[in-house]
């Protein structure tokens, strides 16, 4: 199987897993609501104190950056939270358990200790990355955008971590790393397979917003209002499915086990280990290397 069908494959198999829980969905919509809130405050607030005073030639003022770091810090939070929600949701659905958004919810909040530290983390590098984007133009661009790849692949299990293994997040960030080394093929493919569902279902949608435009106003309203909301729905699909993708590799990666809803991929290609280890577990063994 090539990669190209692997990674077809691993997007079949998730939406596979939210059609059977649709509630899964519901994550994305909450996270990209609250992100919402947080940028309608904070932003109220930073238009109300009148913070940057163009006509002084004075630049933002520190209450300013103060609003800026909470507003990524609690983007951080919102986003973290919510895909916690989602990756104890797809658990409870891959181990054949009953899943509703209160009890996923549940076991977030008995996380929230490790969550936060963790949207600490990543908010801290957001901005640093950002920063060296708009220090060092074209250069610094090519380079926060290089480390933050890096960065989103070799933590893309530290959730999952955080989460069912209720770990620190510095033994959270050093378990990902390890288990990336072992399942970087699948973390990658994996990846870029839902990144390519994603491209082909928002191409209806900006379809449908370019015929608008070509029509006009009324063509705006009508086809313009429905292609934005296909993009909305794209995007909360996409979301729903790498979470579930990534709480399946979880369990592969940590404990050798391959959930059932996978079992039609071809796990010689899709779910290569690079070492050998522990393949027994409650989902099924993986194919021979």
């Amino acid at each position: 199987m090539s990669r190209f069908q692997t990674s077809w494959e691993i997007a079949k198999r998730s939406w596979a897993v939210l059609r059977s829980d649709k509630t899964l969905a519901w994550f994305p919509v909450l996270s990209a609501i609250g992100s919402l809130l947080v940028i309608g405050v904070l932003g109220g607030l930073f238009a109300v104190a009148g913070i940057d005073d163009s006509s002084t030639g004075s630049t933002l003022q520190p209450f300013g950056w103060v609003l800026i770091v909470v507003a990524y810090l609690a983007l951080a939070m919102v986003q973290t939270y919510f895909l916690a929600g989602l990756v104890a949701g797809a658990d409870q659905r891959l181990r054949g358990q009953n899943s509703t958004v209160r009890s996923a919810l549940d076991i977030a909040n008995s996380r929230l200790h490790r969550l936060l530290p963790w949207a600490v983390v990543t908010a801290t590098v957001t901005m640093i990355l950002q920063a060296i984007e708009e220090r060092f133009g074209v250069i610094g661009t090519i380079v926060a955008r290089l480390v933050g790849l890096a960065w989103n692949l070799v933590t893309f299990l530290v959730v999952p971590i955080l989460v069912l293994e209720d770990l620190g997040v510095g033994d959270a960030l050093k378990r990902s790393k390890d288990l990336f080394k072992k399942t970087w093929g699948e973390n990658v493919i994996g990846q870029f397979g839902l990144g390519a569902v994603g491209f082909l279902l928002m191409i209806p949608g900006l379809i449908l917003i370019g015929i608008g435009v070509a029509i006009g106003t009324a063509g705006i309203i009508i086809f313009g209002a429905v292609g934005v909301i296909w993009l909305l729905a794209s995007a909360v699909v996409v979301s729903a499915l790498s979470g579930i993708y990534r709480t399946a590799l979880y369990h592969y990666a940590a404990h050798g086990e391959v959930p059932g809803e996978f079992s039609g991929i071809d796990f010689g290609a899709a779910f290569r280990r690079r070492e050998r280890g522990n393949r027994g577990g409650m989902f099924g063994s993986p194919s021979n290397n």
